[in-house]
């Protein structure tokens, strides 16, 4: 595939947290319904916590003083029930938030994972896996604390807050307009500390992804193998260090930043207690009036049960604005626009015959310079077709535009008489099946391989194939036969037997219409012989569009077309082109100048 296509750069962040809120608590609309019952326990749970301040209260001022012994067996059983309760509602709590929270992380990881699905193969071809890798496993994964326990933690603190509230007026009115004089300053303070996190979680965030990238590219395979031939081990090491180093300091930078200012809200909101012990001592010294013990006592009580929600609160708030830069960076993914998209009425072929047709084709991959230009061209079904020229002429990119890796900047492509664009993806899958240069191997057995484009195969077939691909008795040989390991990226296998376990995959597929990319020419000629003798096998009876480096695996074709700069040079039988004496016998004299300097 060609190299030139721009680099992709994702969008800016957006700016607006109003609609970056409103978006992300519309992941959970799905689960209102639990969400109304968390809500309904943790004002249940907020209730009951504010009933044990009121009890204590009449211990001190009633039943104790007065030596009630039955009122006082009553209130303490009373209080202890109170515990209980707040604890079989706050387990109930964090089981229902913990799985709707786990369920809308479920729901971003497969809506992003669906949405790379669906992006062309330019997007892949300029954006580093590593960074795809990350924003699945790191972004996705640092909201978690956020999903799960966020929604219920902000909900229960403000209820409590309401409640307790309510309840220190009633106690005393003076004394709550003290404990609350200074929570204005303290949500300021967490407002900026907010801010200042978030804008260091989107640095991190950037950091991770860049040594994943890093991960994923040196300690593959290819990597290491590269790594240690170069002699580059050491200064990959380094190198890596380097980047950990970086992100070191943004961990540590996230983790501090305002960590003084909200320490110091922890600090006044512990003094707040002994400041009402003294306005209380100062009041009854001076003739105020007087406060009860057990009022002074019980509203010392639920100032501390306000303290606790309100950090909590102030807290959440930090943590709600460090995660929308993680929210944002999912949100960067899912609104990448898509070219290869599904029509709204799309057409499924119940049978397929295999003609394929290019119709005034244009194809450019910047918009502003073309790699094709005015390509018409019909391949009858069941027929061959090969298309050749020089590096950078087009060929690969032609044979790209049949099952929709891209799509056509003009014209059309279409098989059996319909626009591949019109498809449904399914019908487009069936339809056309691809052999490529580079074969890609799960890490998985041999069988799962192959099985791949056929998952209800059956051993019997999955043997035939192999067989059609001249590969079953080298897999036979194999000490775990078709449950053998093949290794990452299938590198216990040689570059002609991957070939061939390709063919054998697309042979299951069975598709009508066959695309051969230069499916031979990383190969040595012992090696592409054995190969063709399993194409020669996969191509029978079907549309086949053969793109070739090397014409000699190409002079049998129906039909051979010359590519030029995009354009079409030359079309005709290999006799034809040679008796022409054009481009294409030009080819043909260098290769065969070439294999008899070999």
């Amino acid at each position: 595939m060609p190299h030139d296509e721009p680099n992709w750069t994702p969008p800016p962040l957006d700016p607006d947290q109003p609609a970056q809120v409103g978006r992300i608590l519309r992941l959970f609309r799905p689960y209102r319904g639990r969400l109304a019952l968390v809500g309904l326990l943790v004002a249940a749970s907020s209730l009951v916590s504010v009933a044990s301040p009121f009890l204590l209260r009449e211990i001190l001022d009633v039943a104790i003083p007065h030596g009630r012994t039955g009122l006082l067996t009553l209130l303490a059983l009373g209080m202890i029930l109170a515990a209980v309760v707040n604890s079989v509602f706050g387990v109930l709590q964090t089981l229902i938030s913990t799985t709707v929270g786990q369920r809308v992380m479920h729901d971003l990881r497969t809506a992003v994972y669906s949405r790379l699905q669906s992006m062309p193969l330019a997007f892949f071809t300029r954006t580093r896996t590593g960074e795809v890798q990350s924003r699945i496993a790191n972004d996705i994964g640092g909201m978690q604390a956020t999903v799960t326990s966020t929604a219920t933690s902000l909900v229960s603190n403000l209820t409590s807050v309401i409640a307790t509230v309510v309840a220190m007026i009633a106690l005393d009115w003076r004394l709550t307009l003290v404990s609350l004089l200074l929570l204005p300053v303290f949500a300021h303070i967490s407002r900026h500390v907010g801010d200042e996190r978030r804008r260091i979680t989107a640095k991190r965030q950037t950091q991770m992804a860049a040594m994943a990238a890093m991960v994923t590219e040196s300690l593959s395979v290819s990597g290491i193998l590269l790594g240690r031939t170069m002699g580059r081990s050491d200064s990959l090491t380094h190198a890596f260090a380097a980047e950990s180093e970086r992100l070191v300091d943004l961990e540590v930078r996230t983790n501090m930043a305002g960590r003084w200012r909200m320490s110091t809200i922890g600090i006044v909101m512990a003094a707040m207690p002994a400041l009402i012990y003294w306005a209380a001592g100062i009041a009854l010294r001076t003739g105020g009036p007087g406060i009860s013990l057990g009022t002074l006592v019980a509203f010392v009580s639920l100032q501390q049960n306000l303290f606790r929600p309100t950090v909590s609160l102030l807290s959440t708030g930090v943590q709600m604005q460090t995660s929308i830069a993680l929210f944002q960076r999912i949100f960067e993914y899912l609104d990448m626009p898509s070219d290869i998209t599904e029509p709204a009425n799309p057409v499924r072929l119940r049978k397929i015959g295999g003609e394929v047709r290019f119709e005034d084709v244009t194809f450019s991959y910047d918009g502003t310079s073309t790699a094709l230009t005015g390509i018409d061209l019909t391949v009858p079904a069941g027929t061959s077709l090969a298309v050749v020229g020089p590096t950078g002429s087009g060929k690969s990119t032609l044979g790209a535009l049949v099952p929709r890796l891209y799509d056509v900047t003009g014209g059309r492509v279409l098989i059996d008489g319909t626009d591949v664009r019109d498809l449904d993806f399914d019908s487009l899958a069936r339809a056309v099946g691809v052999v490529s240069q580079e074969t890609y191997l799960f890490h998985a057995s041999v069988a799962d391989n192959l099985r791949f484009a056929k998952p209800d195969a059956t051993d019997e077939e999955l043997r035939a194939a192999a067989e059609a691909a001249q590969i079953h008795e080298y897999i036979a040989a194999l000490p775990d036969g078709y449950d053998t390991l093949v290794g990452e990226r299938g590198y216990r296998f040689s570059g002609g037997e991957k070939q061939r376990l390709a063919i054998a995959r697309t042979i299951l597929r069975d598709p009508p219409v066959l695309i051969l990319d230069e499916a031979t020419s990383a190969l040595d000629t012992h090696t592409e012989h054995a190969v063709q003798q399993a194409i020669d096998a996969l191509t029978a009876g079907r549309t086949t569009i053969t793109i070739a480096h090397r014409l000699s695996t190409v002079r049998h074709a129906d039909q051979i077309v010359v590519l030029d700069h995009g354009r079409i040079a030359e079309r005709g039988t290999h006799e034809e082109l040679i008796d022409g004496d054009g481009l294409y016998a030009a080819l043909v004299r260098r290769d065969t100048h070439l294999t008899a300097k070999v």
